[in-house]
């Protein structure tokens, strides 16, 4: 039977290829970004754009459109964030709440009000990106590890909260992953080393699959790339 599944930040590169790998399992896809249009469309996807995902009331609409179309939320991958490299000194404070906002609120914001609906599925599943460069931050990435690390809490925290649900909760852990802006951006690196996108969609199929159901509150390195 085909899950509902929500992928936010499903117009970018990596949620595109979850949404991708969703689809082509046979599920019921909602794409909700930012954005207000997806670059590139996806057959059979309901694409729901504009949504901040800080903000409760239009990420309640959306939630409510999704529910109504697809049939509740069986599936929720929260890939919605962002990036910055800044140094404290000569930065921007302003950065760190940015960085919370974009990487941790989105994800708490649609979680909590997507739970009722995904805590009445057989087979409940919320898959987090967190960041590998969160378990220990380099220079220049304090505003960005800080965000990825409390995504990374707040995965550990509500898997315990849902132990006695259907609900499991994990997180995916990348390394670089390989996007063009990572390639523009660091044009000398050996590429083959990074993760690709579709990669980590497979592991995010498999944590949302019924084979994974022992599987809660893990926080997953993903850093393979392709030798």
């Amino acid at each position: 039977m085909a899950r509902s599944v929500i992928v936010t930040g499903g117009f970018g590169i990596l949620g595109q290829a979850v949404a991708q790998a969703f689809l082509a399992a046979g599920d019921k896809v909602a794409r909700i970004d930012f954005a207000p249009e997806a670059h590139v469309a996806l057959n059979g996807a309901l694409d729901i754009g504009g949504i901040d995902l800080t903000d409760t009331e239009a990420t309640g609409k959306a939630i409510a459109r999704v529910v109504a179309e697809n049939g509740g939320v069986d599936v929720l991958v929260n890939v919605a964030g962002g990036f910055t490299w800044e140094t404290l000194e000569g930065g921007q404070i302003s950065s760190w709440a940015k960085m919370q906002a974009i990487n941790l609120m989105t994800a708490a914001t649609i979680t909590q009000i997507a739970l009722p609906q995904i805590k009445q599925s057989a087979a409940g599943r919320i898959v987090n990106i967190g960041a590998g460069a969160a378990i220990k931050a380099g220079m220049g990435m304090g505003a960005y590890a800080a965000s990825k690390s409390g995504v990374h809490r707040l995965t550990e925290a509500l898997a315990e909260e849902l132990a006695g649900t259907s609900v499991t909760v994990n997180a995916i852990l990348p390394s670089i992953i390989d996007t063009p802006t990572n390639r523009a951006d660091m044009p000398d690196a050996d590429f083959s080393t990074w993760v690709k996108p579709e990669a980590i969609a497979r592991v995010i199929l498999f944590l949302a699959s019924d084979d994974a159901a022992a599987i809660t509150g893990a926080l997953l390195p993903v850093t393979r790339g392709e030798k």
